[in-house]
């Protein structure tokens, strides 16, 4: 604590009234002191995401900034009015055990708040997920429809909300960020020639392209990767293509009803599940089958 040791010819009365002056001017001063640099210790510290607008970095970066201020401030407060106390004689001892004891025991009790919050912080601070962007996290997928320090709001698909405390987000998955891809499997007939099947999607997929509804939500063009699988009824062909954010569910959907209707016109079998079936005979063998007939 400070002495004031050029206060001590000067009457009690006005001495005390020049130590809490003193202090009031010094918290007041900090706190100016906080407001001012904090803000921008946050803007040359904060991560800049890619794609993210001016105005959505400008309100992340004062949402922080807010709450660091806020709790600056609180501290030095409470120093304020312990050396103000202590200033003007009282003996803060008891005091200061009081609230070790009370800070101990609130630690304990509010744990998990505190985990919330400390983790919300970090959530906002290197920008997790924004509202209306759709995430995974902890088993739960949605949209984001609040994020605040204590917990975050997912609306699923269904309607349904969840209230997901901060402190049990340990990773997330974000499906909006910077740019969403068109990840489909087709299935064909083993009997399909597959370059003219190749040939066929790659033809679908620059329609789409080229399509001026379609095509400006596509950053490349889709086209046909590669054999994904060699199915018990049929072949699974992959076909990507990078779309904009957010747009990758709707030209999924777009592209496969393209897909069938191009299918159906020049005779390509999408397979399904069926099964042969052999009465004691093995398939190729000429002598069952002369037994038989």
């Amino acid at each position: 604590m400070p002495t004031f040791g050029f206060l001590v010819n000067l009457p009690p009365a006005i001495a005390g009234g020049i130590k809490v002056g003193i202090i009031l001017v010094a918290a007041i001063i900090g706190v100016i002191l906080a407001r001012r640099i904090i803000p921008r210790i946050i803007n040359a510290r904060i991560p800049k995401i890619r794609e993210e607008r001016t105005q959505q970095l400008a309100e992340r970066s004062q949402t922080l900034s807010h709450i660091l201020v806020n709790v600056v401030s609180i501290l030095v407060w409470i120093m304020a009015i312990i050396m103000i106390l202590s200033g003007l004689g009282v003996d803060i001892t008891p005091l200061l055990a009081s609230l070790g004891v009370g800070a101990l025991a609130l630690g304990f009790a509010a744990q998990n708040i505190i985990r919330d919050y400390i983790n919300g912080f970090f959530i906002l601070m290197e920008d997790w997920y924004r509202i209306g962007e759709w995430v995974a996290v902890v088993g739960v997928e949605g949209t984001v429809e609040q994020v605040t320090l204590r917990r975050t709001l997912l609306r699923e698909i269904d309607g349904t909300l969840h209230s997901i405390p901060n402190s049990q987000i340990s990773f997330s998955s974000n499906r909006m960020r910077d740019w969403g891809r068109i990840n489909l499997t087709v299935n064909v007939a083993y009997k399909e020639q597959l370059d003219r099947v190749y040939e066929v999607l790659n033809e679908v997929c620059q329609n789409l392209k080229d399509d001026p509804e379609w095509g400006g939500n596509l950053l490349t063009t889709p086209a046909v990767i590669r054999i994904g699988a060699l199915g018990d009824h049929g072949v699974g062909i992959v076909i990507r293509g990078d779309t904009k954010v957010g747009q990758q569910w709707g030209l999924t959907g777009e592209l496969r009803r393209r897909i069938k209707t191009r299918f159906d016109e020049v005779g390509i079998e999408i397979p399904w599940p069926h099964t042969k079936v052999y009465f004691g005979n093995v398939p190729g063998d000429n002598g069952d089958k002369a037994r038989l007939g």
